[in-house]
């Protein structure tokens, strides 16, 4: 295997794992956003918040610090998982159809954003292959499909623009961007999951187009959107995060592979 093959997991596992701990707060406010207001259900009914900020002081000053990072373990080794795949699915299927990023489109980069999300979700959460495509995977085809090529969009055209370069200050304003359309296209789809998850006995819920109804109808269409700015600002730093540490970890593996050959 040729090291542009395994490059993209590698980097990117690694980049998915350090995001993830630098977010995971950010993760339980939105989480604690969308499940509450919830008119059938008596343990979620109180608006307890009233932001993200406020949800994460009172968590601090009622349940401790460290309740703000309680279950990040699990989810560290789910990325570790999800993270590699994603990332290392998405340039490979995008390098088998085309060799240069210059001749991608956008269309090319959802269809492979919608494939290694579904692939990596699937295989991160090996139950739900069971249950058919399930919640979670749907979650994942939209935010990879609408992420990953938005990202790669915005900083090809800002790159071929001649405004900016490929610098630090590129890949800041795409993974922002790509943050946005992703938390525009998912937020919805992420509020049902989060809601029939953490439903009891599943009695309230009977499927997806049963939550969302309900959720519209008793708390209006905006209830779609709860958690939106967690969500974005979740998904923006993780999106540098992640970028920032592939590039660097591309960039000084070239450097070792240059030093090596330097030496032979």
């Amino acid at each position: 295997m040729s090291t542009s093959s395994w490059k993209p997991f590698v980097f990117g596992g690694l980049a998915s794992v350090t995001a993830e701990c630098g977010t995971f707060p950010i993760d339980l406010a939105k989480t604690r956003l969308q499940v509450q207001g919830q008119v059938g259900d008596s343990k979620y009914r109180e608006i307890r918040y009233r932001g993200m900020f406020h949800a994460m002081v009172k968590i601090c000053r009622e349940e401790g610090v460290r309740t703000l990072y309680s279950g990040l373990a699990p989810a560290m080794l789910r990325q570790a998982s999800y993270g590699t795949i994603k990332i290392g699915t998405y340039q490979s299927f995008k390098r088998l159809l085309v060799d240069s990023p210059e001749d991608e489109t956008l269309l090319l980069n959802v269809a492979c954003g919608v494939m290694s999300g579904v692939i990596s979700s699937s295989i991160a959460n090996p139950t739900d292959v069971l249950k058919g495509v399930s919640l979670t995977a749907q979650r994942a085809a939209i935010v990879v499909g609408v992420e990953l090529p938005v990202y790669d969009i915005t900083k090809k055209h800002l790159i071929l623009s001649g405004h900016m370069g490929d610098t630090v200050y590129t890949h800041f304003l795409s993974s922002f961007v790509c943050g946005l359309a992703g938390a525009l296209t998912s937020n919805p789809v992420d509020v049902v999951r989060t809601r029939m998850m953490n439903q009891r006995g599943g009695s309230l819920y009977q499927g997806t187009v049963d939550c969302l109804l309900q959720t519209w109808r008793s708390e209006g269409f905006m209830a779609l959107y709860k958690g939106f700015l967690p969500n974005w600002l979740r998904l923006g730093p993780w999106n540098i995060i992640e970028e920032e540490e592939r590039h660097l970890g591309s960039i000084q593996h070239g450097a070792i592979e240059q030093s090596a050959g330097e030496v032979l």
